[in-house]
């Protein structure tokens, strides 16, 4: 096979604010995915995010570049919460978004159910990784693409593709997080938030640096020491579970 018969990959690529939205609209992303500023996507932080006017004026700049906008509603809504859940799919199927990326079973079926011409890309969050699962949320919720595990080899998701009727969308960088694993469970018990729920890890407000009198540096999350640097050593964002906002690509699809 030849380099003319590869199809080009959709290349997606992470927005905070609708300035980095623009910045990456305009260095050739084929889509971008993006949340709101609140606890239904799974990188609520402050000062990052949308609000819906902003994602509305955003999807506008993407479409005038051809580039699509994904909105990620991936978290999972604890128990008599769904009706932030509920509000973000509408304000999506509102605003027209290219798709909405979910985890939450609950969160699919009311998009799927109340919105059925929305698409639907199913999270990496929801840990589908076997052709069944992946089968199941297509059936169930009509999902049209998966983003796969981080953990799957190559050779692993060209077996995946052969067997399952969606599209797939594989990370090109960032580290194996996959966020419903014991190390979130520990920030929620650390910090009271979590990734799955709060779309918080390792909230700032819970971090403390001690210097001692050799300069040595000690970091704490929630009061607990989680890591220590030597004098002159660079010192990292303290988490339990370091992770990234990566960049990921699908199979490219016509506008």
């Amino acid at each position: 096979m030849d380099a003319t018969s590869y199809h080009r990959p959709e290349l997606v690529c992470p927005a905070g604010t609708p300035a980095g939205l623009r910045a990456a609209v305009d260095a050739g992303a084929d889509a971008v995915y993006c949340g709101l500023q609140n606890e239904t996507n799974a990188r609520n932080f402050p000062g990052l995010n949308f609000t819906p006017a902003e994602l509305k004026q955003s999807l506008g700049y993407a479409r005038a570049k051809n580039a699509k906008l994904l909105l990620a509603v991936n978290t999972f809504p604890p128990a008599g919460r769904f009706d932030l859940w509920r509000a973000a799919i509408d304000d999506a199927a509102t605003i027209g978004v290219d798709a909405v990326i979910v985890a939450d079973m609950g969160v699919a079926d009311y998009a799927a159910s109340t919105y059925p011409d929305l698409r639907l890309h199913l999270s990496v969050q929801a840990g589908a990784s076997s052709p069944e699962a992946i089968r199941f949320y297509c059936e169930a919720f009509g999902i049209k693409r998966v983003v796969l595990p981080r953990m799957l080899t190559v050779a692993e998701i060209a077996e995946l593709h052969s067997e399952i009727p969606c599209e797939i969308e594989a990370f090109v960088f960032g580290n194996i997080g996959m966020m419903a694993e014991g190390r979130c469970s520990l920030t929620n018990y650390v910090t009271g938030t979590s990734t799955n729920m709060q779309g918080v890890c390792s909230p700032a407000g819970a971090v403390q640096y001690e210097e001692d009198s050799e300069r040595n540096l000690t970091a704490r999350l929630g009061g607990y020491v989680v890591d220590r640097f030597g004098c002159g050593e660079s010192a990292g964002y303290t988490t339990i579970c370091p992770r990234c906002c990566p960049i990921s690509c699908a199979p490219a699809s016509p506008r």
